[in-house]
């Protein structure tokens, strides 16, 4: 699984495809330009319990630590990621 980025400078949003289809999108907005807030995750029936929502989330560690900035993650589900997995902490 693959994901990949699309970002308008205002929002944007992790995803994977497959076939032309979206099976799996995390979506965030900026706030200000040193944090994004993560907004809402969305995985298909297709994809659960395939650690496709973790993969999304650690992208966006990724994105943020390349960019130097910080996530607030106001999706029930993303902040779960970060209340389990300590490593990613330091982009909050």
């Amino acid at each position: 699984m693959e994901v990949q980025q699309k970002d308008n400078g205002e929002s944007g949003v992790f995803f994977i495809e497959q076939d032309g289809a979206w099976l799996a999108e995390m979506t965030y907005v900026w706030a200000g330009n040193d944090r994004i807030i993560i907004d809402h995750t969305e995985v298909d029936v297709l994809l659960k319990g395939k650690g496709a929502g973790k993969q999304l989330v650690s992208k966006a560690v990724d994105f943020a630590r390349e960019k130097g900035i910080s996530i607030i993650p106001l999706c029930p589900f993303a902040k779960s990621v970060f209340d389990k997995t300590p490593e990613f902490r330091d982009v909050l």
